[in-house]
């Protein structure tokens, strides 16, 4: 009987478990996590589980993983992989052999170069360090975030919510470097402002003291900005550690082909983790951290795991709720040379993003609510269909995007 082993419990390594029982495969599948709760979906971490205290949003029941045949093996860390005998090594010394091992490690939160994730200074990845930031989030209370990306954002309005003030510091001109069009990201600093939150843009943080009562965060222009937590948010590290120590080729993550295979025929790789070649741009190597890539990823592991040749080819997407807004973006910007603007009604709009050669390579809109969210849909299919649209049609709110799809 064939054994598979899944390192890493999170959306993607669970996803990956269920599909292969899906998929009819009847082996053994070993699933193994460091944290002590059942698989969890993050992206409510700095939402609605923040704001309502909730407990995390489940991949699925304990039950359901029993009737799966699917060994569970919670609070455990793997601490080596032996490619020669084929088999991973826990942290207190269990050794757990495979046929097929998915390495699903996902990332960790950067840390601010001299400081440490505790006392006054936090990181959000996972469902206790939410729990453990919330307590910070009373009325009265003071929080300072680092980062104005989407997880500093969401925390900013989520804290807002339960009453606390927010001070979001950032290092660069404007929030939302990274893949947000200035436009778009205008538009969300602004209401973050109009709800009351300070934003520090071209802020350089030169130290920050974590003191008994409170933290202070000195910036390079002489303002010190106080508060009760700070929580720092400047993006994410992919944890590549056990997959170098094997000696698996690593490259802004663990390095797949197009296959989700690593250096090693008989060890993938997907979610957080992972780096690949993206045909629809080139195969351009990118890294994602999305929580539809990795359930999507999952999934595709598994097929391949059993003998499947399938690439991943799916249009990279990414969403952000925040107050009753919601910003969804398709593609990937990187090389555009015209972009057109389609207006929805009640303030929501889409910037769609044309390479040189007039293809469409991204679509990037916000509105409140669900505004934008089927055409966004529409325009990843037009993405992946690599479709050079004529650029006034795409402005024109009357013209129908499954036209242009079916043309």
């Amino acid at each position: 009987m064939m054994s598979f082993v899944i390192v890493g419990a999170g959306e993607c390594g669970a996803r990956a478990a269920f599909a292969l029982r899906e998929k009819g495969f009847d082996g053994a599948i070993t699933l193994i996590g460091s944290e002590t709760h059942l698989p969890y979906e993050r992206p409510p971490l700095s939402k609605e589980a923040l704001v309502a205290g909730a407990g995390p949003k489940l991949v699925a029941q304990a039950e359901r993983y029993v009737e799966a045949g699917i060994d569970l093996l919670l609070g455990r860390t793997v601490s080596e992989i032996d490619r020669a005998a084929r088999h991973v090594v826990l942290g207190d010394g269990t050794v757990v052999a495979y046929d097929r091992l998915l390495l699903a490690t996902g990332a960790r939160p950067r840390a601010l170069p001299g400081t440490n994730h505790g006392g006054r200074i936090a990181a959000l990845r996972s469902h206790d360090d939410a729990a453990r930031i919330r307590a910070h989030l009373v009325e009265g209370s003071h929080v300072a975030i680092l980062g104005g990306g989407f997880i500093g954002l969401e925390l900013a309005a989520s804290a807002r919510k339960l009453g606390a003030s927010v001070t979001l510091v950032e290092g660069l001109p404007r929030v939302l470097t990274r893949g947000v069009p200035p436009e778009i990201a205008e538009i969300v600093a602004n209401r973050h402002m109009a709800e009351g939150v300070e934003i520090l843009c071209g802020a350089k943080v030169t130290g920050i003291e974590d003191l008994p009562g409170e933290v202070r965060i000195a910036l390079e222009d002489g303002r010190v900005v106080s508060a009760s937590l700070l929580v720092v948010g400047i993006g994410a590290v992919p944890n590549t550690e056990l997959a170098e120590a094997a000696g698996l080729a690593v490259d802004n993550g663990v390095a797949v082909d197009g296959h989700l295979r690593t250096s090693d025929a008989d060890i993938f790789a997907a979610g957080d983790c992972t780096s690949w070649p993206l045909p629809l741009y080139g195969d351009r190597r990118i890294r994602l951290e999305s929580w539809r890539n990795a359930q999507e990823q999952g999934q595709l592991a598994a097929a391949n795991m059993l003998g499947g040749e399938d690439v991943h080819s799916a249009v990279p997407w990414f969403w952000s709720d925040q107050y009753d807004m919601t910003l969804q973006i398709a593609g990937l910007a990187d090389g555009t040379v015209t972009t057109v603007r389609r207006e929805m009604g009640e303030g929501a709009f889409i910037l769609f993003h044309l390479d040189g050669e007039g293809r469409l390579i991204a679509a990037s809109g916000i509105g409140p609510g669900n505004a934008v969210a089927r055409d966004i849909r529409l325009a990843e299919m037009l993405i992946a269909a690599r479709i050079h649209p004529d650029p006034a049609e795409l402005a024109a709110p009357e013209t129908k995007l499954k036209k242009l799809l079916a043309a």
